[in-house]
């Protein structure tokens, strides 16, 4: 009798020993058995949103469960970040996570979430340069023409706007006047990138770095004149302008990114399988060629990578805010 008590005993054990190894790899066999929820915090129709649709939909019909946008905006995509932090880290719940995710510990006093410890990131997405566009009337052709101008007339503010104080295009435009040493640039910031494309476009601010996407059309129309891109190496799409580093500010870079991360605690299975389920999304004709279309370049990758570009990140624009005498709000 002892030892069938003893034998039931080590039975009983061994079974939750062996359910607590199995199970993770069960929950990814079985995973999604229910819609997804893909919070983007953002309004619709932005470059996020598309972004964020345009894998849903792979996924949606790879997996044979829907993956649905749930669009969040509000507080510096804090509003939406939150909800994902504080959800069930089961993989039902997920994030778009944009560049103001790793922006937001530099310029916030004190975030609803610890964006260390409290997310994980899944893959990279995109990333999206930005474009140094200047209204015509201001007499410069190039990125050394500028800093020369300014250097000439330091006690003309050349004024440049972005969607709203702390955001991506904001400190671009601090590490440009920080690096090429033009105090005379002054931050205007709006409510979002196209009322600032709009007083651009009049003359009542001289220069932007916004997306490519959003000002091409206006270079190609002669109504904006582009400088430069921001990203490390030229971009396909316009050949003829080179990066910034090249054109004047040796080692300059502050090109936008985009990527899905997860609540921490997600079981390794669950990302695994979600990081290869976007990485074969971003790899498919139909996704890649509608993101490309709308001047993101597509990325990819483990979440190693994307983790190591959050974190390096959080330090680099750390530092320019601090810099640029952002103080924590």
């Amino acid at each position: 009798m002892r030892f069938k008590r003893i034998f039931v005993s080590l039975f009983f054990v061994a079974g939750v020993v062996l359910g607590s190894i199995s199970l993770p790899g069960f929950a990814a066999d079985t995973y999604p058995n229910k819609p997804i929820r893909l919070v983007v915090p953002f309004t619709p129709g932005g470059g996020t949103d598309i972004i964020a649709r345009g894998v849903a939909q792979w996924l949606t019909k790879e997996w044979g469960q829907q993956v649905v946008v749930d669009n969040r905006p509000g507080g510096t995509t804090i509003v939406g970040t939150e909800i994902v932090a504080k959800s069930p880290a089961d993989g039902y719940t997920l994030l778009l996570a944009s560049i103001s995710y790793s922006i937001n510990p530099g310029v916030m006093k004190k975030l609803p979430y610890d964006p260390i410890k409290d997310l994980t990131a899944v893959a990279q997405t995109t990333f999206t340069p930005y474009l140094l566009a200047v209204n015509p009337s201001l007499p410069v052709r190039s990125v050394k023409e500028l800093i020369a101008f300014a250097h000439a007339k330091p006690d003309l503010k050349l004024n440049y706007g972005s969607s709203g104080t702390g955001g991506g295009q904001h400190l671009a435009g601090e590490l440009f006047k920080m690096q090429a040493k033009v105090p005379n640039l002054v931050h205007i910031p709006y409510r979002g990138t196209g009322p600032a494309i709009t007083d651009l476009l009049g003359g009542h601010i001289q220069l932007m770095f916004s997306t490519i996407l959003s000002m091409v059309e206006h270079v190609k129309a002669g109504s904006l004149r582009g400088l430069a891109v921001s990203c490390a190496k030229r971009v396909p799409s316009l050949p003829d302008l080179p990066t910034i580093g090249e054109a004047g500010v040796p080692g300059y870079e502050a090109s936008s990114w985009n990527g899905i991360m997860a609540p921490s605690g997600v079981p390794a299975p669950i990302v695994a399988k979600l990081n290869k389920g976007i990485n074969q999304a971003l790899k498919s004709p139909e996704v890649r060629s509608k993101l490309e279309a709308d001047g993101a370049q597509v990325v990819g990758g483990t979440p190693e990578e994307f983790n190591r570009l959050i974190r390096s990140d959080m330090q680099k624009w750390g530092k320019v805010a601090s810099a640029a005498g952002l103080r924590p709000e």
